[in-house]
């Protein structure tokens, strides 16, 4: 979704900071999301904030308890991380094969963006901000195939595993790592080489 829509669609809006904030860990689990709070801070009524909420709940980020209004709900176990993770790997791989031979140079000037956005994150130690970038990155491989609703299967995925991403990120004692790897995917992607980069894609997201 363009920066313009997101201006002109409140509940877009909302749904996309919410949903950010909640997978990198800004907002914790268990953290209660109340409609008038959020109405105060994102300076809207609450009728897009309750279909924001509607919105992230379908998507699994959400969850509503009885007397408690809504509250970020917890990831999933480390068991259900890994049976969620190999689909992601698919559902990623889908996307990549279905846009490989379209790819151009604007989306080559998105990825360098993103790399330079992720290195000085890693020289930081800024881990909320590198897991932000990181799930960019491979949102932006997702929301460029045409194929219809595989966005909406890969939000869903993400958000089982969104503790995977800052745990993961914090293992390395060199963050840098990370940096390199997805340098490493998007120099694979420029080879015009398709298996190798999807290998290099499943390889970064395991």
């Amino acid at each position: 979704m363009s920066q313009t829509d997101l201006t002109s669609n409140p509940t877009a809006n909302i749904v996309e900071q919410l949903r950010m904030e909640i997978i990198t860990g800004r907002i914790a689990e268990g953290t209660a999301l109340r409609e008038v709070s959020l109405a105060e801070r994102f300076e809207v009524s609450r009728a897009p904030v309750r279909e924001a909420l509607k919105q992230l709940a379908h998507e699994g980020m959400v969850e509503s308890k009885p007397n408690c209004g809504m509250r970020v709900a917890p990831s999933s176990s480390k068991s259900m991380q890994e049976l969620v993770i190999p689909l992601r790997q698919t559902v990623e791989s889908f996307a990549l094969r279905s846009i490989f031979d379209e790819l151009d140079e604007a989306d080559f000037e998105e990825w360098e963006t993103l790399l330079c956005e992720m290195k000085t994150a890693c020289e930081n130690r800024d881990f909320n901000q590198l897991a932000e970038l990181d799930i960019k990155f491979h949102q932006s491989i997702v929301a460029r195939s045409p194929e219809q609703g595989l966005m909406t299967i890969w939000l869903t995925l993400v958000s089982r595993v969104r503790r995977h991403f800052l745990e993961g990120f914090q293992k390395p004692n060199d963050p840098m790592k990370v940096y390199y790897e997805h340098l490493a995917i998007v120099s694979m992607f420029r080879s015009g080489k398709l298996e190798p980069s999807i290998q290099a894609l499943i390889s970064n997201i395991d």
